[in-house]
């Protein structure tokens, strides 16, 4: 009985799920090449404003890792007319809320107001992004946070680990490999930040998209006004994809934490890039191999052996090929065993490939969350118009997603799975207590590179 009452709820499902549409909205270019974007959407009395500025931290200067975030970050630390203080106190006025912050391919700021404070949020808005003072006072405390905050996530293995796998595995000539440091992030000044915004922040690499309830016309005549009166600039180039990163054999980073009572690792291999036509089917594969709370690897290393409290996969979607990466931690003396446990993992699902049961469960989570996790607020909307904009792609990334997730046959995953989840040429980066693991895991790889946590930055040089 039970069965057939989640047979019936999965069925359910998927007939809602196969009606998820995304809804309609006006798409326009300004003159000087600023695209807008308007969805109004009526359920909740909130609207929601986000730009995007293109390139983020593809535009970075080689030596200048971090300007992207701490230009983005400063639009609200000081206007032509407003203080930091004035901005931040209209700010809570209105109830609004603000974020900021650089991705690997565009600078985003997102607003939210209540709709009936539409015309005071989107001058707040317009203002920080159009015209910003960039304060010297501001700009060394803001400098200063960023600062201590690389250094304090050296005291946190779970953000550490990340940046170091990114530097190690793309290296620094890569965008990519570029992370923000203490010398990096000290070495930018006023002129710099403001030369960064001069070349960067200009119409042809605007994305203005306001979704909720408002009023179009008004929405629409308020960004014509603002933005379409700056100078278009020079659209942003975008770097051609590198060559995915190869090795002849397996390498090795190992981060020494000498306190560390644990281990955190990862283990990364070539993935793919936000337009890859393998999108869908790696979305299904990974979910059932560790994008879930049920996944193979939390399974086994959680699960059934208790070697760990969590074990993920994931993968980048940026306009270059990212990585495709294996993350964990376990006890320091269970170090290996937890590796090991990962690469068989691994290779037993390149061998066996999944089961019809195994892919229509992957198929039944993606579906089921989905609408909820993407497309119920107008801050989610706003997500997804601004990556259809900035990935180039259209409205069939939404409409016909679930249509391209059910095509996805067991043949296909499976060739999804031994094209991407590589028995060699992996990038391994582990942090913990090199004396008492170092020995160990020099199996892994023929030559390993050995870096004291306590060292300056990320980077790898």
């Amino acid at each position: 009985m039970r069965t057939f009452v989640a047979i019936l709820g999965l069925l359910s499902a998927a007939s809602v799920n196969a009606q998820v549409k995304l809804p309609k909205y006006a798409h326009e270019v300004l003159a000087n090449g600023v695209t807008v974007d308007l969805l109004p959407r009526g359920e909740f009395p909130l609207v929601n404003i986000e730009v995007l500025v293109k390139g983020g931290n593809e535009a970075e200067p080689l030596e200048q890792a971090g300007i992207s975030d701490l230009t983005v970050q400063m639009l609200r630390e000081g206007t032509a007319k407003r203080s930091a203080d004035d901005f931040s106190d209209q700010l809570d006025a209105l109830g609004g809320s603000w974020r900021a912050a650089s991705t690997a391919q565009a600078a985003r700021i997102s607003a939210q107001f209540l709709s009936k404070d539409f015309d005071q949020g989107f001058d707040l808005v317009a203002d920080a992004l159009l015209h910003p003072s960039f304060p010297d006072g501001q700009l060394t405390k803001l400098r200063s946070r960023m600062v201590d905050q690389v250094r304090s996530e050296k005291d946190q293995a779970q953000q550490a680990i990340s940046r170091y796998s990114n530097a190690f595995y793309f290296g620094s000539g890569h965008p990519y490999g570029r992370i923000a440091d203490e010398a990096t992030l000290g070495s930018l000044d006023r002129a710099k930040v403001a030369d960064f915004y001069a070349h960067n922040y200009t119409g042809a690499n605007i994305i203005v998209i306001v979704a909720g309830r408002f009023d179009e016309n008004a929405a629409k005549a308020a960004i014509a006004r603002t933005f379409g009166a700056i100078p278009a600039g020079q659209p942003f180039q975008w770097a051609a994809d590198p060559a995915t990163p190869t090795a002849s054999g397996n390498r090795l980073l190992l981060i020494d934490k000498p306190d560390a009572t644990q281990t955190y690792f990862t283990i990364s291999m070539p993935g793919i890039n936000r337009t890859n036509p393998d999108r869908s089917a790696l979305w299904l594969v990974n979910t059932l191999f560790g994008g879930r709370f049920t996944s193979l690897l939390n399974d086994a290393l959680r699960v059934n052996s208790g070697l760990t409290y969590g074990a993920s996969s994931n993968y980048q979607q940026d306009k270059l090929t990212g990585a495709l990466r294996i993350s964990t931690y376990t006890k320091t003396d269970t170090t290996v065993q937890a590796i090991d446990m990962v690469l068989d993992v691994t290779k037993k699902l390149r061998e066996t490939g999944v089961t019809p049961e195994q892919l229509a469960s992957a198929r039944a989570t993606v579906e089921g969350t989905y609408p909820t996790r993407s497309l119920e607020t107008p801050g989610e909307l706003a997500g997804q118009l601004g990556d259809i904009e900035l990935f180039g792609l259209n409205r069939g990334e939404v409409d016909d997603l679930f249509s391209s997730l059910d095509a996805v046959t067991v043949e296909k995953a499976d060739a999804v799975i031994r094209k991407y989840l590589q028995p060699d040429g992996l990038t391994f980066t582990v942090l913990g207590n090199a004396s008492r693991i170092r020995e160990q895991v020099k199996k892994y790889a023929p030559a390993m590179v050995e870096v004291a946590v306590s060292q300056p930055g990320f980077m790898i040089r």
